[in-house]
């Protein structure tokens, strides 16, 4: 076996699957899937350039083993079908000698790992897919497996490593005559900078890049430089701005994921706008939207927007529904889910129960290490009983927040055509 496997974790290489185990029963579909990915990449590091070399039979013996063991795993699992993916991969490259045949599947189960929030694992089959193909993989397989591999380290807020690697990335693009690479480094290299705080840099920086992309033809980059100028005016309070910036960017993806993202982001900037009727259309067409499986993040904000509607019945079926699917979401999404649970409590008077579920929200964000989710709960925790006192005092409001921007009266009416 080759010891030179890369992503060591606890010592093992790989073993970052089999963590699993610690938080689960060791015949529970999730460890079983962990031991399934554990060994498919054990079996592909057999093929690295750098190890020594390994006889045929063993080759055959260690995957005919890995195959038995990810046939027999949940079929049903649509991470069951990526790891028989890679032993099916593993064998057409050791039977054609071709290391290249190995990249589309690894990169198709890195990007599913990322979109479950295992960013960890994810890194660990990135860094396979470098140290078995590097110099015998396709240059944009490596060149996109580099940028995903920044991606997932901005994620786990590794800010300086991301940097550095899409650094890298654009310079091996740039060698490669790769334009469209060269802008999403650009854009990830910015993205970093949002996430950083220096929001009046970022702003410039998403602008240049969507100049550059304009005149580049290349309309994947034009919508992230949108949808990233979008996410930066909101955060600077320029909502009627952000608002066009995240419409010009649905109408510039092509793709559905992307355009659903940002129709959610356009949805939480409507309602913070007071432009409820909108806000809820573009949530229902991401809620609505076929075969998506990231509907979590919209259905907590269906709730949170009925409870700033006034809507006590609305907001108890879409907390319902977000509650049946407890078990599904990621951490961030575990502690909004219950930051706005807590809001809405509030918002309809019972203090008492919005207090308990504040604090569990605050136990999880401290919990899962998510700091900004530990302040803002923090602020909402200490303004409970001076909201209390206004609401005692307040009227009821006959009618939704009005809004006054045409940018927004334009978008709010393209989503009336949209989703009817």
């Amino acid at each position: 076996m080759n010891d030179l496997a890369p992503a060591p974790f606890g010592g093992l290489a790989h073993g970052v699957f089999l963590a699993r185990v610690a938080d689960q029963p060791a015949v529970s579909p999730a460890a079983r899937l962990g031991q399934g990915a554990f060994l498919a990449l054990r079996l592909i590091d057999l093929l690295r350039s750098d190890g020594a070399p390994v006889a045929p039979d063993v080759f055959r013996y260690q995957h005919a083993a890995t195959e038995r063991y990810c046939e027999e795993l949940d079929r049903d699992a649509p991470e069951a079908a990526h790891l028989v993916g890679l032993v099916h991969s593993a064998q057409d490259a050791h039977r054609s000698g071709r290391v290249a045949l190995l990249g589309p599947a690894l990169f198709a189960y890195a990007h599913f790992l990322e979109d479950e929030g295992q960013y960890e694992e994810a890194l660990d089959v990135l860094e396979t897919m470098r140290a078995v193909g590097e110099g015998k993989l396709r240059e944009p397989d490596l060149i996109a497996a580099q940028l995903r591999h920044a991606r997932v380290l901005r994620k786990l807020g590794r800010f300086e490593e991301a940097e550095n690697v899409y650094t890298a990335a654009g310079e091996r693009a740039e060698r490669a005559g790769d334009r469209y690479s060269q802008l999403l480094s650009r854009i990830g290299c910015t993205n970093i900078t949002f996430y950083r705080g220096n929001l009046e840099a970022a702003q410039s920086s998403y602008e240049a890049i969507l100049a550059d992309a304009a005149l580049a033809g290349e309309r994947d980059a034009q919508a992230r430089a949108e949808h990233g100028l979008g996410s930066t005016h909101e955060v600077r309070g320029r909502r009627d701005t952000a608002v066009s910036h995240f419409w010009n960017a649905f109408q510039l993806y092509d793709d559905e994921p992307s355009k659903l993202r940002v129709l959610n982001d356009l949805g939480v900037t409507l309602r913070a706008l007071g432009a409820y009727a909108a806000a809820e259309r573009a949530f229902l067409r991401v809620i609505r939207s076929d075969g998506h499986d990231e509907t979590i993040n919209p259905v907590i904000e269906m709730m949170h927007l009925c409870s700033a509607r006034d809507d006590r019945l609305g907001f108890e079926r879409w907390r319902e529904h977000a509650a049946a699917r407890e078990g599904e979401m990621t951490p961030n999404a575990h502690v909004d889910f219950y930051l706005k649970w807590g809001v809405g409590l509030a918002r309809f008077g019972n203090f008492a129960r919005a207090a308990d579920i504040l604090a569990a929200s605050r136990t999880l964000a401290a919990e899962h290490g998510l700091h900004e989710f530990e302040f803002r709960i923090e602020r909402i925790q200490a303004g409970l009983p001076e909201c209390k006192r206004e609401m005692a005092a307040r009227s009821p409001l006959d009618q939704e927040p009005q809004y006054d921007f045409e940018p927004v009266r334009e978008v709010a009416a393209s989503l009336a055509q949209l989703v009817g």
